[in-house]
């Protein structure tokens, strides 16, 4: 079942490759009228009594579409550019010209007929279009959705004589009906599951990519449900220098872009006068928060616990261990154990909740704080989490439990930190968030530990090597992490560190930053926390499960369903013609 949840996951995360650009409107008028002369060209060789079809079907019905639809759609108070408006005429222009060519090639005695059946059936088309992109409700979208077929009709009425002129309009109501149903099919799975309806959810993703609307969160506050989530958080101080905080929240940020807590690391670190380091703690995609707002309670939530927390001035040195594809690199820092895992460059990915908890709760014989940490630092080339119960799941557990039993033995000494925040020079299209880099570095008896966070979603294969091999040429011991942050990305997590900017273009700033890091050590106390963050509303196991199982069950059976809706269509559309000819 979990594996299953998985696929589905990734399959929804693949449909990303449907996502693209309209090309500017001028690029599209210029095909829209080079259909029409295409028609044109045909129809005049053809008869006199078709001169002028091209153009006055094809041609003006195409412009005025463009011309005319987002001034409709802003009317009714939704936004559509240009591109998309001319890139749906150009689309619909061409739909129309190919059904046209059976009739002006093969049929040309049932001409009328086809050019009506052309006519309804991209009044289908933009009405699909129209309540998918613009407003789910179809009757808000009827008329920009006609308009194009209804200029088409006008033209056709100085070309063709009856039946024409009684046909099309039949012809639209068959269309319009046919697609109107596969609009409730299409919206009905997910209503009878989560009240709410299909394309409205695609409209506030539209507008999500168009203007930033955060409209899509009210949708996941809707499927969401409640959880209770510990957060391990390591306080530093240090006279005369800024305090500092690195913290592991076990929820996930995502899903995507600013929407829920896609940007979770960065806003975070500005609710806190400290400085900050977020790391990736144990949370898939079920943990993803419903909406920017719930990360007030995990600052709520962390600021409780300052008035319990005990500073201690030592430390232990930091160890490495391995167990299976586990690699985990502990270090007791005060009262807290910080564990950072990896399976590079086996695939790490992110942890379900269930290992990183049991690992907790396995921890707290030694001490309540347990700061776990997922370096998510290695992405593979399908995206799964790991999950309860499988074997890697084992290895995270049995590696944390090695670390555990050294807990008694391990020499303490002062502890010394040095810290440095770098701004990297590249935007979110290039795979790097919006903090950039962070180095902490801790010393324990001569022996210096690099933490290295890089904002970004997972690391390229191969990336965390290079840039690890590095750093151990001026530290002892180090690991590098990123937050896992999805601003980086819209639907597929597929844009890693150091892919689109190579991983020896990072390293010199990496370097300063570990330069920096070494010239700020000084002596400093740290005290563990561990926050209860409660009520805190994410998406929710079984609803994105649920919700992955619907969108992949409509995406499978979408087009049969609508091949014999066209179908019955088009043998109604030649029952109409008979019965009027």
């Amino acid at each position: 079942m979990q594996q299953g949840r998985t696929e589905s996951a990734v399959k929804i995360e693949s449909m990303s490759r449907y996502i693209f650009t309209a090309p500017g409107w001028p690029k599209s008028i210029i095909i829209l009228v080079l259909l029409g002369l295409l028609i044109e060209a045909i129809s005049w060789r053809l008869s006199p009594q078709y001169r002028f079809f091209g153009i006055f079907c094809f041609i003006i019905p195409g412009l005025v579409a463009l011309i005319t639809t987002r001034p409709l759609i802003t009317i009714i108070g939704r936004q559509m550019t240009w591109n998309r408006s001319a890139l749906l005429a150009v689309s619909c222009t061409l739909f129309s010209t190919l059904i046209t060519l059976i009739g002006l090639i093969a049929l040309r005695e049932f001409l009328a007929l086809i050019f009506a059946i052309a006519l309804g059936f991209i009044f289908g088309i933009r009405l699909l279009t129209l309540v998918s992109i613009a407003d789910y409700r179809m009757n808000r979208v009827i008329m920009p959705a006609l308009i194009q077929s209804l200029t088409g009709y006008v033209g056709g009425l100085f070309i063709f004589p009856q039946p024409f002129l009684t046909l099309a309009p039949i012809l639209f109501l068959l269309f319009g009906t046919g697609f109107a149903i596969l609009i409730w099919l299409i919206d009905r799975p997910l209503y009878r599951a989560f009240r709410i309806r299909g394309l409205e959810f695609l409209n506030a993703f539209i507008a999500h990519l168009t203007d930033g609307s955060r409209s899509m969160e009210d949708f996941f506050r809707r499927i969401g449900e409640e959880a209770f989530v510990p957060q391990v958080s390591i306080f530093f101080r240090r006279e005369g220098k800024q305090d500092l905080i690195f913290t592991i929240p076990n929820v996930h940020p995502g899903p995507m872009g600013e929407i829920g807590g896609g940007n979770l690391p960065a806003i975070l670190r500005e609710q806190f006068d400290e400085e900050v380091m977020v790391a990736h703690g144990c949370a898939t995609h079920d943990f993803n928060l419903v909406s920017e707002s719930e990360i007030q309670k995990l600052v709520d939530a962390v600021n409780k616990t300052r008035t319990h927390l005990e500073y201690t001035g030592v430390a232990c040195k930091s160890t490495r261990i391995s167990e299976g594809t586990v690699s985990l690199l502990y270090q007791r820092i005060g009262n807290a154990l910080l564990m950072v895992s990896t399976r590079s460059p086996d695939k790490t990915e992110d942890l379900d909740f269930c290992i990183g908890h049991s690992i907790l709760c396995e921890g707290h014989r030694m001490t309540q704080h347990i700061g776990f940490v997922d370096a998510h630092n290695c992405i593979g080339d399908e995206i799964a989490s790991i999950r309860p119960g499988t074997k890697t799941a084992h290895e995270y557990f049995t590696a944390a439990c090695h670390a555990f039993d050294q807990w008694e033995v391990m020499q303490t000494s002062a502890l010394k930190v040095g810290y440095t925040h770098i701004p990297l020079p590249y935007g979110r299209t290039s795979g790097i968030g919006d903090i950039g880099l962070q180095v902490l570095v801790v010393e324990v008896s001569g022996q210096k530990t690099a933490y290295i966070l890089l904002d970004g979603n997972n690391m390229a294969s191969g990336a965390r090597e290079e840039i690890r091999d590095e750093v151990l040429t001026m530290v002892d011991e180090a690991e590098i992490m990123t937050t896992d942050t999805h601003v980086v990305n819209t639907i597929s997590g597929k844009n890693p560190v150091g892919l689109r900017v190579p991983p020896t273009t990072l390293i010199p700033y990496i370097d300063d930053g570990v330069i920096k890091a070494l010239e700020d050590l000084s002596p400093a106390t740290a005290a563990g926390s561990t926050a209860s963050c409660e009520g805190v509303v994410i998406f929710g196991s079984d609803s994105i499960a649920q919700l992955a199982s619907i969108v992949n069950t409509i995406l499978i059976y979408i087009i049969p369903i609508s091949g014999g809706m066209l179908l019955l269509a088009v043998v109604l559309s030649v029952i109409a013609y008979m019965a009027l000819s």
